[in-house]
């Protein structure tokens, strides 16, 4: 396959390029618009008892959970001033009246409610809901709405919060800091290629290939978007993604060519040998980077999918790419890929440098050097034995954003939750009496960190409301009579519950709510749903399902690399190590963004958890990176092996053969990385900068020491597996680089090739 990739760029170079350009217009064509087609949901699961539960809300009582909340200041006086009452009123028929909108409640129409009113009484909430279920207009919907229902005047200023509101300007965020992200990475990418290819042309070549790569993937969500939800997160793992990748496969494939040059070879035979060595490790790594994303389809978060969808895109173009288009540019360059040059290196660089002198020295101590490191890795790790999970919110939006303030204020200045508001529907209460309900309603206002409950017969008092106006906890204290809306809360045969709570919806005590509400007793079957039910049942799937994705990822890592070395011992020494690498990572990331450490620094907010699905998709996405490393090494080391050197020999001098190239991707992936880490949303922060240390960790610590003392410890044993596999290997596996001697011949008979056919040719 390789050859036959080698003769097509070196064959039809131009007619590769030309089509390359075509895919790059038409791609960037349709998939420009790309952003405008993605969703910012897709944290929920879509079975889960809340899903079930809210969608009940919806089609049998058309409601469901407040996604639009206005915070209404009074500009002087308090907001039963009359002058505010009247705009107070006015604003909740206003937002009432919009299409679409149901269940608007607010300070004003609700007989002066105490929850919806601040201590001072200088603040009180309109609160209501967009019934659309689709995200992307629902996006559109708050975006045209927003603008008309937040003002400044002189009687009241109102901001517009809610979760409408919260992703709306998160997806905008997001769009704005990918453009930015670019513009920093892109730049200073190229000045570190430049240095480290010494040619300003060789350096140009990984960025002309990401960019493909990118562009592609943008098209591929565009075409994913008519059938299915797409995440717009996808975005920006697209971007960071396509062009780490692609500078990791171009620096293997450029630099194992100019190594060919170098070697007396012209460019045609050079791309052969380059792509019939470095080639497989790009295949390699890029089927292992696509399969391990494939992980996370097994669960069924939006979210999760849409990163398998984007990542699985971006490897295998970003693979296909390097092995077709690169090395046709490669053709068409010639000898003259080295222009520009700004300096030459050394053509025979030593070959005890650096890394063969660290190897050197690890495998002289190899058991001192990997406790200590082991101890140290452990150490950072230590912290995600507290990790938690929570679901995103406003938090994750820098304390500029408006709704971000808006809600700061909610948090801060008002005693029940509205956003968070837990509903307990019943598509069918059996035939129970008003009573009945009022008495269920009447113990849940009992339980803890319940601010209120509200329900066809009216409003009863929780702990929250109880501190606020002196009421008993499960008093009545709002009669069915005082508000139309409470009629509501029933429909046909059902009826639906509200609670109110008086904490945080992410947070421990939320969660323990929706236990304690999940395990009152009801008079008739309930579903609990709203923003702390769903946490908890996305927790629950993620947990559920995760032992799948590991089992798939662990299983693909030991097939494959036993398919490239015929080794058991090589696959499981690299699935270890791997963990251990991403056991440091995550350990780091809660401390910094869990616990909040370095919140100042990095300008985020620490909410006490980190986003459920981040830890997972870091580490699908981590762990297939950490592969680009772990084939090249290895590679280079059963090639000196298979020469005949010893195992200590061809570990040195395999690190110090791959140790520059990967210190060098090392960094330029970081680069990368940090320039996304650099945006104004806390998990897309995390994301970046989760995946710069894995990988940071990987190329210097797990390959510099770790790796070099276990294949000392290990010896020929490195090399073992039972006699039926090795025979399977022998027979089906696939060798990572060929022999010296059949590579000679196998170009010679490809050069031989070409000339009877120019003969031929000429003669016809």
């Amino acid at each position: 396959m390789l050859t036959r990739f080698a003769r097509l760029a070196t064959n039809h170079a131009k007619a590769v390029l030309v089509v390359a350009a075509v895919f790059f217009v038409a791609a960037g064509a349709g998939g420009g618009g790309v952003a405008d087609r993605l969703t910012t949901a897709g944290f929920e699961n879509p079975s889960s008892e809340s899903a079930k539960a809210a969608d009940v809300l919806a089609d049998q009582f058309h409601t469901g959970a407040p996604n639009v909340v206005l915070v209404v200041t009074a500009r002087s006086g308090d907001v039963d001033d009359p002058a505010v009452v009247e705009a107070g009123r006015a604003l909740t028929a206003e937002l009432a009246a919009e299409p679409d909108a149901t269940g608007v409640i607010s300070y004003w129409s609700e007989n002066n409610a105490p929850p919806l009113r601040n201590e001072d009484g200088t603040r009180a909430l309109v609160v209501g809901r967009l019934a659309i279920d689709e995200a992307d207009r629902l996006n559109d919907r708050i975006e045209e709405l927003a603008p008309r229902l937040g003002r400044d005047d002189d009687v009241v200023r109102v901001q517009v919060g809610g979760f409408a509101e919260v992703f709306r300007e998160v997806g905008s965020t997001i769009e704005d800091d990918l453009a930015r992200s670019e513009m920093i990475a892109l730049p200073i990418t190229l000045i570190l290629l430049v240095l480290i290819f010494g040619s300003v042309v060789a350096a140009t070549l990984p960025i002309v290939v990401g960019v493909l790569s990118i562009v592609g993937t943008f098209l591929v969500l565009q075409l994913l978007s008519g059938v299915t939800e797409v995440s717009i997160y996808s975005l920006n793992l697209t971007t960071m993604m396509g062009l780490g990748l692609a500078i990791d496969y171009s620096l293997f494939i450029i630099t194992r060519y100019r190594e060919e040059l170098r070697g007396g070879y012209e460019p045609r035979p050079a791309i052969v040998r380059t792509l019939r060595t470095a080639g497989r490790t790009v295949v390699f790594t890029a089927l292992t980077v696509a399969a391990s994303l494939c992980a996370t389809l097994v669960f069924p978060f939006t979210f999760l999918r849409s990163m398998a969808y984007a990542g699985v895109a971006v490897a295998l173009l970003a693979g296909l790419f390097s092995l077709v288009v690169l090395p046709a540019i490669l053709m068409a360059l010639g000898h003259r890929v080295n222009a520009l040059t700004l300096w030459r290196r050394s053509v025979n660089p030593p070959a005890e440098g650096f890394w063969h002198r660290v190897a050197t020295v690890v495998m002289r101590r190899p058991v001192p050097v990997a406790t200590v490191v082991v101890i140290v890795l452990l150490l950072m790790g230590a912290p995600f034995l507290g990790l938690k999970l929570s679901t995103p919110d406003d938090r994750v939006l820098p304390a500029s954003a408006e709704s971000r303030q808006a809600h700061d204020v909610i948090r801060e200045e008002f005693s029940s939750t509205e956003i968070g508001t837990l509903s307990l529907v019943a598509a069918s209460t059996g035939g129970a009496t008003e009573s009945a309900i009022g008495d269920y309603a009447s113990r849940l206002a009992r339980l803890p960190s319940v601010s209120r409950v509200d329900t066809v017969t009216g409003t009863y008092c929780g702990d929250g409301l109880a501190e606020e106006v002196g009421c008993r906890p499960g008093q009545l204290v709002l009669g069915p009579e005082s508000s139309s809306r409470y009629a509501g809360f029933v429909a046909g045969d059902g009826a639906y519950l509200s609670v109110v709570p008086s904490v945080e919806p992410y947070s421990d005590a939320g969660e323990q709510l929706v236990h304690d509400l999940r395990s009152s007793d009801p008079p008739f079957p309930v579903q609990v749903t709203g923003l702390s039910a769903e946490l908890v049942d996305s927790n629950d799937a993620l947990f559920a399902r995760l032992p799948w994705a590991l089992a798939i990822i662990g299983a693909i890592t030991v097939v494959l690399l036993f398919l490239m070395f015929g080794s058991l011992v090589i696959p499981l020494k690299a699935v270890a190590l791997n963990l251990l690498s991403l056991t440091a990572t995550f350990g780091a990331m809660v401390w910094i963004f869990q616990e909040g450490h370095l919140s100042g620094v990095l300008d985020f907010t620490a909410t006490g958890g980190l986003a459920a699905s981040m830890p997972i998709l870091m580490f699908c996405v981590a762990f297939g990176l950490s592969m680009d490393y772990e084939v090249f090494l290895l590679s280079r080391i059963k090639e000196e092996r298979d020469k005949g050197a010893t195992n200590t020999a061809s570990v040195a001098v395999g690190l110090e053969r791959t140790g520059r190239l990967v210190t060098a991707a090392a960094v330029l992936m970081a680069v990368v990385f940090m320039a996304f880490a650099t945006g104004g949303v806390s998990f897309i922060k995390l994301f970046g900068i989760g995946l710069t240390l894995a990988v940071l960790l990987d190329a210097f610590v797990i390959r510099g020491t770790l790796v070099p003392a276990f294949m000392r410890l290990a010896g020929e044993w490195n090399w073992w597996a039972p006699g039926p596999l090795r025979r399977f290997h022998d027979r089906f596996g696939i060798a990572e680089h060929a022999e010296l001697d059949g590579e000679r011949d196998a170009v010679g008979r490809y050069e031989q090739e070409e000339s009877s056919s120019r003969r031929l040719e000429r003669v016809g």
